[in-house]
């Protein structure tokens, strides 16, 4: 029995960092990043479209930050996307998933259950 991910009513990170990853990722590279969504920062770096700028929205997020929010391209999406986890995912705080709720006024996820400590005598 899983609940939804909480990352379904944030979004913060895809409007807060910066996504870039290295080129190879793209389509034409071989990986699943479709070109057209990127744009290059440097020789060996691209960054998704929106994240390369102030105020920062990833050109495949959906819906409105806080409220309800998916990416057009899940199963597209590069390594940095795939590797960045909602605080507390497996029991891990995520201090950059933090950083970006804050910024959009949403209150730090919490750890999803209590730790089982024996009781000292």
């Amino acid at each position: 029995m899983s609940e939804a991910s909480p990352c379904l009513n944030c979004g913060a990170c895809c409007s807060h960092f910066r996504v870039s990853f290295f080129w190879g990722e793209c389509a034409s590279s071989g990986g699943t990043v479709p070109d057209e969504l990127v744009v290059q920062i440097n020789p060996t770096r691209v960054a998704m479209i929106g994240t390369d700028q102030k105020p920062v929205r990833c050109c495949s997020l959906e819906g409105e930050v806080g409220k309800g929010t998916s990416c057009s391209i899940y199963a597209q999406r590069s390594s940095t996307c795939r590797e960045f986890e909602a605080s507390w995912h497996e029991g891990v705080q995520n201090v950059d998933c933090d950083a970006a709720r804050a910024a959009f006024g949403l209150a730090p996820l919490e750890m999803p259950f209590e730790l089982d400590l024996p009781i000292s005598a």
